[in-house]
């Protein structure tokens, strides 16, 4: 079984939208096998369709340039990249995200770009098992669950990669007790 612990950034905007639809601009994942190891990573970044101009406010949030964007492959070439990366039909797989955000964001962008979505089924809220795991009231963000495991956040938040990899580190501490 692979486990694939990824995360997603998407347009955003501080106060005025130019519409209801945001796009994913980052994919960054993780497949972690059944040993808690790494085994390989996934990172791109998406050009958006709807909304191919990035407010100040996203750029200054996630740090991503309009530049990064304006170079990136449309999302219907890169979630095939990554449903290859997944090797879906050879690999059992889960999908593993901190929160329900990602998987909908994927179901979004997918119906948008009229791309299948059975792979997504597959799926499980790290963020919501967490919070009974810790028997917590409500669900925390991935840098409470951080700091309450005494790790340290790497990298540059709001970033894909970044947060996958600071999720996979929540995770493979607890690989043994999600559920599936």
């Amino acid at each position: 079984m692979n486990f694939i612990v990824y995360d997603l950034e998407a347009t955003c905007w501080n106060g005025y939208k130019p519409n209801d639809t945001q796009e994913i601009i980052e994919i960054g994942a993780f497949c972690i096998n059944n040993f808690g190891e790494i085994v390989k990573e996934f990172s791109a970044f998406v050009k958006p369709f709807v909304n191919p101009s990035l407010s100040a406010y996203c750029t200054e949030l996630t740090t991503i340039q309009q530049v990064d964007v304006n170079r990136a492959k449309p999302f219907s070439v890169v979630v095939e990249d990554f449903i290859d990366w997944i090797n879906i039909y050879e690999e059992d797989y889960i999908l593993c995200s901190w929160g329900k955000f990602d998987k909908k964001m994927l179901i979004n962008d997918c119906r948008l770009h009229e791309q299948e979505t059975d792979w997504l089924k597959n799926h499980i809220d790290l963020k919501d098992q967490y919070r009974s795991l810790k028997n917590l009231k409500k669900a925390i963000g991935l840098k409470w669950a951080l700091g309450k495991e005494e790790f340290d956040f790497e990298g540059t938040p709001h970033r894909a990669i970044d947060d996958a990899y600071n999720t996979a580190k929540i995770f493979v501490r607890y690989i043994d007790d999600w559920s599936y």
